[in-house]
């Protein structure tokens, strides 16, 4: 069997999960078919024309990218607008494009798109700049079952893939307590006194765990096991765990000016559009990194008390600012502070589809997507 559109996303959101995303992203794949055939997976900083033209000349090929062809909302797909013509090349060559964007940003373990900076600098200390709480992959459900129901419902929803933490399954948690309610008429209570009467009844509050992709087999084994006419259960997103961090900040094995520092940037990243601001001679021992456009994140920099920030898209009026609050910055280009980090995504991609039996080869795209000569 061939391998399928299915089978790269599910690589895909496994090794950078959409809910690690930020909420006003957009993630996943955005032109084609699931059940599409892949013979390579394309890997480009963008989707362009000439990028979707690359992909075509070999059928099969899945586009995968860090920017989302479809990032703004089109109130119609037709070739009027930039996007909504790429999408319809693509479409009609039977290119599948998928993106991971944000959630690749916030990578872990060397892996997030701030990350070549730190390798080039060989920064020491490295943490995330800016940390938040987002929705995991997991859900809780919880439901309310008498005790005679309680492990033949907790045996349905365990196996339906609820329960399971780690290497143990039928985990659950459950709590004693009192359900009361008064059947109405043209109802048929499982307990209780009759029609029109007040009943209190002796409940567990039941909990489990589940992957979000189960949740709709795991309601139905509940509502299938489950005594009561009208099954009462809650659906809650998790967040515990689900921490991510976007954006580096780490110091020099020792101080250097920032003349240095912005020339290692441009040299070894590489970075040949790169300009800095601030005195050449400052001392820099700490570095704040977002690669891409960061000029929202300079106050995170001040915060974290860097001395300096390196990122893309610096604007005017925000980096002068920045330089009266005391931060040099280095503005080495969206492109490649982010294109940098493709190599590292390939071979990541690379090993963990070995891993899976994929053999796929997946392949940088040779079009250049830089905008700037």
């Amino acid at each position: 069997m061939s391998e399928q559109v299915a089978d790269w996303l599910g690589l895909l959101h496994e090794l950078y999960p959409p809910a690690e995303a930020a909420s006003w992203d957009h993630v996943g794949l955005q032109v084609g078919d699931r059940s599409w055939s892949v013979s390579r997976v394309l890997v480009t900083l963008d989707v362009t024309g000439a990028v979707v033209t690359e992909a075509a000349a070999e059928p099969g090929t899945l586009v995968l990218a860090h920017h989302p062809l479809l990032f703004r909302p089109l109130p119609s797909l037709t070739p009027d607008t930039a996007s909504g013509r790429i999408a319809l090349a693509a479409a009609r060559a039977g290119i599948a494009v998928a993106a991971a964007h944000t959630n690749l940003d916030v990578a872990r373990d060397g892996a997030g798109t701030s990350d070549p900076v730190v390798r080039v600098l060989e920064l020491q200390q490295v943490r995330p700049l800016t940390t938040e709480l987002r929705d995991g992959r997991d859900l809780k459900l919880v439901t309310f079952v008498p005790p005679e129901a309680l492990d033949t419902v907790l045996d349905a929803v365990a196996g339906a893939d609820a329960g399971t933490i780690g290497n143990y399954e039928r985990c659950s948690f459950r709590v004693r307590g009192t359900g009361t309610f008064r059947p109405l008429p043209g109802s048929a209570p499982y307990s209780g006194e009759g029609i029109g009467e007040d009943a209190a009844e002796d409940e567990w509050r039941l909990e489990v765990v589940m992957p979000r992709s189960r949740a709709g087999d795991v309601v139905s084994a509940l509502r299938r096991t489950h005594p009561y006419e009208e099954v009462v259960y809650d659906l809650y997103p998790r967040v515990a765990g689900a921490e991510v961090g976007l954006g580096r900040i780490g110091v020099l094995p020792k101080p250097q000016r920032l003349e240095t520092v912005a020339a290692a940037v441009r040299e070894r990243l590489p970075a040949p559009h790169l300009r800095f601001a601030g005195d050449p001679d400052r001392e820099i021992t700490t570095v704040a990194v977002v690669g891409g456009a960061g000029d929202g994140h300079i106050d995170d920099a001040l915060r974290a008390r860097a001395d300096v920030y390196v990122t893309g898209d610096l604007r005017h009026h925000v980096t002068l600012d920045a330089l009266e609050q005391g931060l040099s910055l280095i503005d080495a280009g969206h492109h490649a502070t982010e294109s940098a980090a493709l190599p590292h995504w390939i071979d990541r991609l690379t090993v963990a589809a070995g891993e899976r039996g994929l053999t796929a080869p997946v392949i940088a795209s040779s079009t250049p997507t830089s905008p700037w000569r």
